[in-house]
């Protein structure tokens, strides 16, 4: 059985850049221009809080491992780190010159990671708010930042076409990841076994690197992906996907092994840019750039069952 749609989301009065499940797979946060946080709940769909804070659009947000706290990246270049228990906003961390496009926390949810149209990537300690070190990492936006599963790496990429490998603990670069035709790279993540990395590329492909040796080991193409950063994900259950938003609209899924596209769903009319996989259940939230700002849920029937 093929993705359905399960419920819609509606809050937000402008475009949804993000949206992610949280890591024990109860709520939804998702961010928005319109310079708010939606939290909601995935039993039903319905709005749980709204953070405020910002004095610009919101590029991403992501969550502590414990689901208890977010991050959020702004054009007004903070930082914020919110709690959710007592919805506020409790540290701002200051320090990027330029819009702050992502951040991720590392599993121990005491560093967050960013990156900036300022071309650096910067660490902040959680509870301090303060910058522990400013990576000279790229030379042009930095598109998408996250560490390995044990947080000792950080990955990051940027639209000059480098996916760049870091020691979190020394901040040195251990590897530099090049493809040939150096298209801009709009999304990074290590695969959930930490042992590559997925990019996403502004060529309609996305490549499965083993980071080590620096060579491409998967290419997944059939998507359209030129001009806006589509978010990527993986399904880690009996599948074993590779799920990526559009520019047509649709939510692409390919065999992580074969390569092959297994399944294609019309997920919106504008291009795809915030996708985020359940951590248990067959369930994908998107969102696009569609004027309606509509954030839409989808399940597999059969997960349900």
């Amino acid at each position: 059985m093929s993705f359905e749609l399960a419920y819609q989301l509606q809050g937000h009065t402008s475009t949804t850049t993000a949206c992610k499940f949280s890591p024990d797979g109860q709520m939804i946060a998702t961010a928005s221009a319109d310079q708010t946080i939606c939290i909601w709940n995935v039993a039903d769909g319905s709005h749980r809080l709204t953070l405020f804070g910002h004095e610009k659009g919101i590029s991403d947000v992501s969550w502590s491992s414990d689901s208890q706290y977010l991050v959020s990246s702004s054009d007004d270049t903070f930082l914020r780190i919110w709690t959710i228990s007592r919805p506020r906003s409790i540290q701002i961390l200051k320090g990027h010159t330029q819009a702050v496009f992502c951040a991720n926390f590392n599993p121990q949810s005491n560093l967050v990671v960013s990156g900036s149209l300022d071309e650096t990537v910067r660490v902040w300690d959680v509870k301090q708010g303060t910058c522990v070190k400013t990576l000279p990492a790229h030379s042009d936006l930095v598109s998408s930042v996250s560490f390995n599963r044990d947080g000792t790496l950080i990955v990051s990429c940027a639209y000059d076409g480098l996916v760049r490998i870091w020691d979190t603990a020394t901040g040195q670069c251990l590897k530099t990841i090049i493809d040939e035709a150096n298209h801009a790279v709009s999304s990074v993540r290590f695969s959930p076994n930490g042992k590559y990395v997925l990019a996403a590329y502004f060529d309609n492909c996305i490549r499965l690197w083993d980071y080590t040796t620096t060579k491409c080991v998967k290419l997944y193409q059939g998507h359209t992906n030129t001009d806006y950063c589509c978010s990527t994900d993986f399904i880690v259950n009996s599948r074993q996907r590779v799920v990526a938003g559009s520019e047509d609209g649709c939510v692409y899924q390919w065999d992580l092994q074969t390569k092959e596209l297994v399944e294609k769903h019309q997920a919106h009319e504008g291009s795809v840019v915030g996708l985020s996989c359940h951590p248990h259940l067959e369930m994908i939230v998107t969102s696009s750039l569609d004027p309606d700002d509509v954030i839409k849920v989808w399940i597999r029937r059969s997960s349900l069952e």
